[in-house]
């Protein structure tokens, strides 16, 4: 017994240290690169004042350069980076071709720099796996280590981007199969996490964090619970507008019989020309209207309207259906952070930042079934005095989405009603949902009985 238990921890141990190692090093390399995305980005951004003309005239043309550039050189760098990880991890065992990498930072760089709603998260996620992806195939890794390193990337770039190292760990955990978290992966994630957050806060990426001190205690508060859970329902709603718009507007666009080149410089066009009707906040990565709706200033919030989140989603539906590149997650902070101002401001008014805040991250879970990721990052985002509430408006939030999910190759693990009938193991894609045979038959007994009183009358 005593050399069984023996063995055992020497094997834990020795795992354990390998792991340390391979995750650090990851976590470095992978901060080290996303840090020069950000950086390359940035710099884009604020070179916008050099044109003679409105930035976004060029969004047409960037929309084909960004088509042109990913049907030449990387196919699989196509579309919002993260969805492209996670089917890399299931169907190819974490296999990356390492020209993502350069081609995703320029078609990003490309779209964002010319007005393109899209984000920078889901290619700091792609880069992340690429490079782990890279590592691992230089070092001969065998496929289970790799799709461990590659699952650590998405961790490590989700963590760079936004500087929620346990956030960002717990998400790559989290986002590859609904319902499930991969503990054997656990670890190494958030050594990756934190090792590329320290790396890249090392080479001076700054963060924005919103200490918005909602309460000086966490004292119950029956009414105010009440309207978090009406939030969380509504943010559910958001949540299935969003999957809905942004999936069937790609589908829409994809079936259309033209050169996707066409499709590119249309697409751009009819942004362009939206921008000049509703201004230009809703193109980009839209960060100062976010922060102007979780801040407690109501003059901030001014041009912050009950409709602000469903324009967003038209322009990000139409940026991605178009051709451009980049994330799907920071269009969501902004369609959860508007959307919860408004409601706020109608169920709350003293309690706006709140809202702000939990719709901020209550539509990222309920889009990307992570909803205990996401609650860790109200609290690194925001300060523990929201967690409680986080906590329970998006798990709300993402049972009240449904089994979708922004992520079409997340594959389902669980049901989100014991009353539907759902196959487990599925990707949600692909998933087919009815009622349960028994609720079927408590429905047409139901029916029978009203039938029966209507003909009594």
């Amino acid at each position: 017994m005593i050399r069984k238990h023996a063995t055992e921890q020497t094997a834990i141990f020795f795992s354990v240290a390998k792991w340390v190692v391979l995750s650090s090093i990851i976590g470095v390399a992978i901060g080290a690169t996303v840090t020069l995305f950000l950086n390359i980005l940035a710099y884009s951004e604020s070179s916008r004042s050099l044109l003679p003309f409105d930035f976004y005239y060029l969004l047409p043309l960037a929309l084909i350069l960004s088509v042109w550039l990913t049907k030449t050189f990387a196919p699989s760098a196509e579309g919002h980076g993260t969805e492209k990880v996670i089917s890399a991890v299931h169907k190819q065992d974490g296999q990356i071709d390492v020209s993502v990498i350069p081609v995703k930072t320029l078609t990003t760089v490309l779209t964002i720099f010319a007005g393109g709603s899209v984000g920078k998260e889901g290619p700091g996620a792609q880069i992340g796996a690429g490079v782990a992806s890279v590592i691992s195939k230089l070092l001969k890794f065998n496929k289970q280590d790799r799709k461990k390193l590659v699952i650590c990337g998405i961790s490590a770039g989700f963590a760079t981007v936004f500087g929620t190292p346990i956030a960002g760990a717990i998400f790559g955990v989290e986002v590859l199969i609904i319902g499930v978290i991969m503990y054997d992966v656990l670890l190494p994630s958030f050594i990756a996490g934190f090792a590329a957050f320290t790396t890249a806060q090392f080479l001076g990426i700054e963060y924005t964090y919103y200490d918005l001190h909602f309460f000086q205690d966490v004292s119950l508060d029956l009414v105010l619970i009440l309207k978090v859970v009406l939030a969380g329902l509504f943010f559910g709603f958001v949540s299935d507008l969003t999957i809905t718009a942004i999936s069937h507007t790609h589908s829409y666009i994809k079936k259309i019989k033209v050169s996707s080149y066409i499709k590119a410089f249309v697409g751009g066009l009819v942004i362009v020309g939206l921008t000049l009707v509703f201004g230009e906040q809703y193109i980009g990565l839209g960060l100062g209207t976010i922060s102007d709706a979780l801040n407690p200033n109501p003059m901030l919030s001014e041009n912050i309207h009950w409709y602000t989140f469903i324009l967003k989603t038209i322009f990000t539906s139409l940026s991605l259906g178009a051709g451009g590149s980049g994330g799907v997650i920071t269009p969501i902070f902004y369609i959860g952070a508007t959307s919860g101002n408004f409601l706020g401001s109608v169920i709350s008014p003293e309690h706006i930042p709140l809202f702000a805040a939990l719709g901020f991250v209550s539509v990222v879970a309920a889009t990307t079934n992570t909803p205990i990721a996401s609650t860790i990052m109200a609290v690194e985002l925001f300060g523990i005095d929201i967690a409680h509430y986080a906590a329970l408006a998006a798990v709300i939030s993402f049972l009240i989405s449904g089994h979708r999910s922004i992520f079409s190759s997340q594959i389902l693990a669980m049901r989100k009603s014991e009353m539907l009938s759902v196959k487990i193991g599925e990707e949600v894609e692909h998933i087919n949902i009815s009622l349960e045979e028994h609720e079927m038959d408590k429905i047409e007994k139901l029916r029978r009985k009203l039938h029966k009183k209507n003909k009594k009358k």
